[in-house]
């Protein structure tokens, strides 16, 4: 199993999430950030009352999978996600090193579906 992270532009997240459901991409959590790093977009940097350094709003899309699906994820979110700007955001994939739902206490991979 492994962990998806992107980071994109918020505006887009309604697509990303549309497409990633429509292929059978369910597992996914989203949260509301802000953020600074090459990833930033110039255009709409701000500062905030939480962090005074200039920064990007950004969310990051979270979505636990197996293994074989990992691709087909990062296509779909590349898909459309990319402006071809700078800001454009990132996506990391981590491995999963143990996973149990809190529900039943099935373990691994098998909590995915």
């Amino acid at each position: 199993m492994k962990l998806i992270k992107a980071y994109i532009r918020p505006i887009l997240l309604e697509d990303v999430y549309k497409l990633l459901r429509e292929r059978g991409h369910n597992n996914i959590t989203v949260f509301k950030g802000e953020g600074a790093g090459n990833y930033s977009d110039p255009n709409h940097v701000h500062g905030s009352l939480n962090f005074p350094a200039m920064h990007s709003h950004v969310v990051k899309i979270e979505i636990a999978a197996q293994d074989t699906d990992v691709n087909s994820i990062i296509e779909t979110i590349i898909e459309r996600a990319s402006s071809n700007s700078i800001g454009d955001g990132i996506i990391f994939v981590s491995p999963i090193e143990y996973a149990v739902r809190i529900r039943d206490g099935n373990e691994g991979a098998d909590i995915l579906v």
